[in-house]
């Protein structure tokens, strides 16, 4: 159980994942807050390709929750 936890927080989305989490906001978003250093954390792939892991969405949402602590 506790693996299965683990499996699923380390679980590296593709943006379009991100982009649906989040609504369903446009990849030109996702990249302009890139270029702000407002986006979720990226991990680039060797091939180029961006991914973002499960939890660390998980923890950005999280901060940006109306009422979170500063």
């Amino acid at each position: 159980m506790a693996r299965d936890s683990r499996a699923k927080a380390a679980e590296l989305l593709t943006v379009r994942q991100v982009l649906d989490e989040l609504g369903g906001i446009s990849r030109r978003t996702f990249y302009r807050w890139r270029e702000l250093r407002l986006a979720p954390p990226c991990i680039r792939l060797p091939n180029g390709e961006l991914r973002v892991r499960r939890d660390v969405l998980n923890d950005w949402l999280e901060e940006r929750a109306e009422g979170a602590a500063s």
